[in-house]
């Protein structure tokens, strides 16, 4: 019987360590390895609980539901179709959202040209020259010739990546189109809230217009009335002086409500892509626009994986804790395989003669040796800027659930508001009608019925002012928790970071 024959233990052993040893480096890669941090230990967003729904405002109360998912296309919600066509124009032509998009799209042409580093490169030459050699030069001394010389040559490096400094620069690349694909996300986020905001601030500005208007119209009808009485004998003149002056006062409160709309129309023309001349304003009525009263509330945990600036400053904090890598990595030597052949001849029909033929093939090595400390604080400077994306992510976490607290309690107030202002409206409304006829019968003074104009006046724009405030704060939760760009049917979840 025949046994195979045994190899030296030495030789497997040294064998097997010099494969591990291989497969060790091949798999290394300096620097640390990111870690998603924790989102904050945090069951609610402000000091003390608040409820679950608002007090009744108008008969509209707005609910809280943790569960309820939020729709990318929130705005829809206020069910106004002209909003939803200005807000389309934004989206097919505002200028930032497409210098963003254009962003994202270098920052993924960066990615897709880093991972290059990981294939052989393979380049190619060819030359063709006319030399006059000088042996003197080489202390010859023979007299110099004249001759052609064509090279006609390829060569192949591949970089060996022993301690992972191509791969930290690739995952930082990584980490940038992230950033970028978030920060499309918080340019989209923003441009959305801009958009509905000042067209309610616009439809706001409209109603409080019209309705000084018809104040200064029913004014007029008074002042008419009361000449009428001055030149019968029954009414002092004052009256119509006084009258005179209150008419002055609103038709002077109409201007600066008239500037403040068409800066708003100047300011949709922008985020539409145009400008003013071109613009194609909404005709929206505030009291047209439906107020949301089923709102999202996402848990404090979901927040951080929600908001686009906090998502940004993360892919952030990524970039930075790949440099570190990229950096220590640059600490140790670099390794490369090249090999080359051509061929050179005086001419092309002997290009294929074995006398002309070249090549090399071989690793090498380059170990940096000194540098004057400059490798060494490159790191710490690297390290520094780790930590400084870590406190910028902190504060960014702070500042979205801040935003979110503020606009919670914004909204319970908004109600109550509302709800002052719309008793305070009705209120006037009656005075100024008993007013009116308690003066027809000779019951009341004119300065009774000025008062009771200007007290009809402020209760109306008090409440055409909380009502708008109510429809913005309730866009500013629906920003704050993060839009649900994550819901939208063309979301692409950005490159993946190990």
């Amino acid at each position: 019987m025949k046994h195979a024959a045994i190899s030296d233990p030495r030789r497997l052993h040294l064998g097997a360590c010099s494969a591990a040893l291989a497969c060790a480096l091949a798999a290394c890669a300096v620097g640390p390895d990111f870690t998603r941090p924790a989102p904050p230990d945090a069951q609610r967003y402000t000091s003390t609980p608040l409820a679950l729904a608002t007090v009744a405002a108008d008969g509209k109360a707005q609910r809280f539901t943790p569960a309820l998912n939020q729709q990318a296309d929130w705005w829809r919600l206020f069910q106004s179709p002209e909003l939803d066509a200005v807000m389309q124009r934004a989206l097919a032509h505002n200028p930032t959202l497409q210098a963003a998009e254009n962003s994202l799209r270098q920052s993924q042409d960066s990615l897709r040209a880093g991972y290059g580093v990981f294939y052989p490169h393979l380049d190619a030459a060819a030359t063709a020259t006319r030399e006059r050699t000088a042996p003197l030069q080489a202390g010859i001394q023979t007299p110099g010739s004249v001759f052609n010389l064509i090279t006609v040559s390829a060569a192949i490096s591949y970089t060996l990546d022993v301690f992972g400094g191509e791969r930290r620069t690739v995952e930082g690349l990584r980490a940038q189109a992230a950033d970028q694909a978030y920060a499309l996300e918080a340019a989209y986020l923003t441009l959305s809230a801009n958009v509905v905001n000042t067209s309610i601030a616009r439809a706001a500005y409209q109603a409080e217009i019209v309705a000084t208007r018809q104040i200064i119209e029913l004014e007029k009808q008074q002042l008419a009335a009361t000449e009428a009485q001055v030149r019968g004998g029954t009414q002092p003149y004052s009256s119509v002086l006084s009258l005179r002056s209150l008419i002055a006062s609103n038709e002077a409160a109409l201007a600066p409500l008239q500037e403040s709309r068409d800066r708003a129309d100047d300011l949709l023309a922008a985020l539409e892509g145009v400008v003013p001349e071109h613009a194609s304003l909404p005709d929206i009525e505030l009291a047209a626009l439906t107020l949301p009263q089923e709102l999202p509330l996402s848990l404090p945990s979901d927040l951080v994986r929600q908001r686009p600036d906090i998502l940004s400053a993360e892919a952030q904090l990524h970039e930075a804790s790949a440099n570190i890598g990229v950096a220590t990595a640059a600490m140790f030597p670099s390794f490369s395989l090249s090999g080359s052949y051509g061929a050179a001849a005086q001419n092309f029909g002997s290009l294929s003669s074995a006398s002309g033929r070249f090549w090399s093939i071989g690793p090498s090595a380059t170990v940096p040796l000194f540098q004057g400390g400059s490798l060494w604080y490159r790191r710490r400077a690297a390290i520094d800027a780790f930590q400084q994306s870590q406190g910028s992510y902190r504060q960014t976490v702070l500042g979205a659930f801040e935003q979110v607290a503020d606009t919670l309690e914004a909204l319970e107030h908004d109600a109550e508001a509302l709800q002052a202002q719309s008793d305070a409206q009705r209120a006037a409304a009656e005075a100024l009608t008993l007013v009116q006829a308690n003066l027809r019968g000779g019951l009341a003074a004119d300065l009774d019925l000025l008062v009771a104009d200007v007290q009809f006046q402020q209760a109306q724009l008090g409440y055409l002012q909380a009502l708008a405030q109510r429809y913005q704060d309730t866009v500013a939760l629906y920003v704050a928790l993060g839009g649900g760009w994550w819901q939208a049917p063309e979301h692409r979840e950005p490159p993946a970071t190990p």
